[in-house]
């Protein structure tokens, strides 16, 4: 078949290799951990990466994984790992080297936070400069002649903003520099880093490309070139392998990810309008509101999905929060996100992280992740979880 299939069809057929002996469809879990060299004069990639011979190396269930993830991204290559953490800890510690300099969103996900502000500086000798990536300009002022990575979160965990990223790679690569973009907010399909720019995307396969709650896994996509070094050095000789069983469960979960990322958009689009409109509620952000400060960034880089995630706030003190939050029926208080079900996680006031939140934030909020539920029993569980909280 030559001619280019649509994202469904991909997400269903890209990847699988169908040469079990008896016939399976579905592909079977390899579950070895060496294989079988060649005798026969067959050259062998000793590094691992380019030829089956230990699983910490390469395996066949990870393969598939990644030439699906491929498919789907527009990306040459990919490596995937067994978490989310271990894929972002990949890239920063292959592409940065001691004297180089990296900027960073400020806002983003605690460990990357932590990698950036605590290990990177202090044991490898990184520089690094926090900031907000959604002032261009700002990111623009703080490019040095030893900026070697720009990395920003798009959208940002766990506000929402949106970086222009067509823009910062530009700025990236005027300077020399490579743009990583974490893109595990929107998914794999309501965002394509790539096409706007950036040289490798990331995500924590845990959220939406599983999608099940059920394993761990992360992902680093972009140019063969980048791939090969950050395989050869953080899974062959780090050992952030994925496992074939993982990677077994994230690819059958990866098939469906276009229908979910539609109803997750469509659910979260229908619950922050009505959050928008409930007099109880303080703020909220989500990319698909026109109330969004980046909502016109959004419609250019999100391809009309905006994916699942919100952050709200709503009025009252830390106790009327917390009986919000023992109120809810449906809405599961975890930290997670992009689950089948409806997730939410609250940052009180005295969380060490919002200070570097935009202000609104700065008295607490919550992460809301909209599952797969009718939005209608969704903003039904809202209402009377406000209402036993006395703000309805």
């Amino acid at each position: 078949m030559n001619r280019i299939l649509h994202t469904k069809t991909l997400a269903v057929h890209a990847g699988s290799r169908k040469d079990d002996a008896f016939g399976a469809i579905n592909e079977p879990i390899y579950m070895t951990s060496n294989y079988r060299i060649p005798t026969d004069g067959t050259p062998v990639d000793w590094s691992g990466i380019h030829s089956n011979i230990y699983c910490r190396n390469r395996n066949v269930n990870q393969m598939v994984l990644q030439d699906k993830l491929c498919a789907l991204t527009g990306a040459e290559d990919g490596a995937v790992f067994a978490s989310g953490v271990a894929a972002l800890a990949a890239v920063f510690t292959t592409m940065l080297n001691s004297g180089d300099h990296a900027i960073v969103s400020e806002v983003c996900y605690s460990a990357t936070n932590l990698l950036f502000r605590e290990y990177l500086p202090k044991k490898y000798g990184v520089e690094v400069t926090l900031l907000d990536t959604t002032d261009t300009e700002a990111v623009r002022s703080a490019v040095r002649p030893n900026t070697r990575l720009i990395h920003v979160e798009t959208p940002g965990n766990p506000t929402t903003g949106i970086s222009d990223l067509d823009k910062i790679a530009g700025i990236a690569h005027a300077a020399g520099a490579i743009l990583s973009v974490d893109a595990t907010f929107a998914g794999p399909i309501c965002i394509y880093p790539l096409k706007h720019g950036a040289d490798l995307e990331i995500h924590s396969m845990t959220k939406y490309i599983n999608g099940h709650g059920d394993c761990l896994g992360g992902c680093v996509l972009g140019k063969t070139e980048l791939i090969d070094q950050i395989k050869e050095l953080a899974m062959v000789n780090y050992g952030g392998i994925l496992s074939p069983f993982n990677a077994w469960l994230v690819a059958r979960g990866l098939t469906t990810v276009p229908l979910r990322m539609r109803q997750h958009s469509a659910g979260a689009l229908a619950v922050a309008r009505y959050l928008e409109e409930c007099p109880g509620v303080r703020f909220v952000w989500y990319p698909g509101l026109e109330s969004h400060p980046q909502h016109d960034r959004a419609v250019r880089l999100m391809n009309g999905q905006y994916s699942g995630m919100i952050s709200f706030d709503i009025k009252g003190d830390e106790k009327v929060h917390q009986k919000f939050l023992d109120s809810l029926r449906l809405v599961t208080h975890a930290v997670s996100l992009g689950d089948v079900e409806s997730l939410i996680v609250y940052y009180d006031k005295n969380s060490d992280k919002l200070p570097h939140y935009p202000k609104i934030y700065q008295e607490g909020f919550f992460r809301f992740s909209i599952g797969l539920e009718d939005s209608e029993d969704i903003i039904e569980d809202l209402r009377q979880a406000m209402s036993a909280c006395g703000i309805l």
